[in-house]
């Protein structure tokens, strides 16, 4: 890595699976990129010392506010919250969902109208169902667009 602010991962952590949790560890310790996990209640982390947690308190957007808040630009934020995914991506950054979806300005707009139309929807007692268990493509997804931005960081 050179020698200006390096770019790190922050983790909306109350909802990050497992599985993808495990993913993003071993590339923290691999890669030597700084994680920092978010969230109201306490977590266990494997020792390393590129492992960092902030535990906030309980609250609507407490770890989304504190993610933003510390962020930086090119920093890149796990989370499957589109709300907060716009906060990144106009504070400069990247999100990446734990299905591997990248968010960015091109897509995050109408992602917003679509979750804002499906509450509408909720709110009228449709049931929608939750979301699919996470999938092995969707983990691959994942460790996919985490590589290749682990790569863009090493060569810039």
């Amino acid at each position: 890595m050179n020698d200006k602010q390096q770019t790190q991962i922050w983790i909306d952590a109350d909802a990050c699976p497992v599985v993808i949790k495990e993913i993003l560890f071993k590339a923290a310790n691999r890669t030597e990129t700084q994680i920092t996990l978010v969230a109201n209640h306490a977590l266990h982390l494997p020792p390393s010392r590129y492992l960092n947690f902030i535990q906030v308190s309980a609250g609507f957007d407490v770890a989304d506010n504190e993610i933003v808040k510390r962020m930086h630009t090119g920093d890149l934020v796990i989370t499957s919250d589109i709300p907060l995914a716009d906060e990144v991506i106009t504070k400069g950054g990247l999100a990446l969902s734990p299905r591997g979806e990248i968010f960015n300005a091109n897509n995050i707009k109408s992602k917003l109208s679509m979750r804002d139309f499906m509450d509408v929807i909720r709110s009228s007692g449709v049931q929608t169902g939750g979301p699919s268990a996470l999938s092995q493509a969707d983990k691959q997804s994942f460790a996919n667009q985490l590589d290749q931005w682990l790569n863009k960081q090493v060569n810039s």
